[in-house]
């Protein structure tokens, strides 16, 4: 009597494994860029907060919090959080979707909140829409001077 083998072959397995590769070849920059547009997300909605408690700030002071020179920005931690925590917003966000520093500055009359992006360095303002995570975000008085829009690189 014969035995009847079982299992796969050689080709059989290789085959597998390379469907496999290319898979996750397609779906791993997808899912790199899908965890920096949602970072990117909770920067602007971050932003906006730390901007909504300096207007709260200034109904209450007829003025901005920290002042300042506008045109130099400091970290929201140690600066402008002291000014608006807990009577403003519960907690301010300190910290980009990046883990680095928002920043914030002030001259009474204006404000400007920024992230520096995913490189966290500061890069030349163009306005409007961006393409790029590495660019910066801008939020001065109310609205959005520098912003994420579309495809992302």
């Amino acid at each position: 009597m014969r035995r009847k083998e079982q299992g796969f072959t050689l080709i059989e397995l290789l085959i597998v494994v390379a469907i496999i590769g290319i898979i996750a070849a397609i779906a791993i920059p997808n899912l790199l860029n899908a965890i920096d547009r949602g970072r990117q997300k909770r920067t602007m909605a971050d932003i906006r907060s730390v901007g909504t408690a300096a207007e709260a700030y200034a109904v209450d002071n007829n003025r901005y919090p920290n002042e300042g020179a506008l045109g130099t920005l400091e970290a929201v931690d140690g600066g402008l959080d002291t000014h608006v925590e807990p009577v403003y917003i519960k907690k301010c966000p300190d910290q980009d979707g990046w883990s680095f520093d928002l920043m914030y500055g002030s001259d009474g009359g204006d404000y400007t909140v920024r992230s520096y992006g995913k490189d966290g360095t500061a890069d030349a303002a163009t306005g409007g829409k961006t393409t790029d995570f590495e660019d910066d975000i801008i939020f001065s008085d109310g609205s959005f001077l520098q912003w994420p829009e579309g495809q992302q690189t």
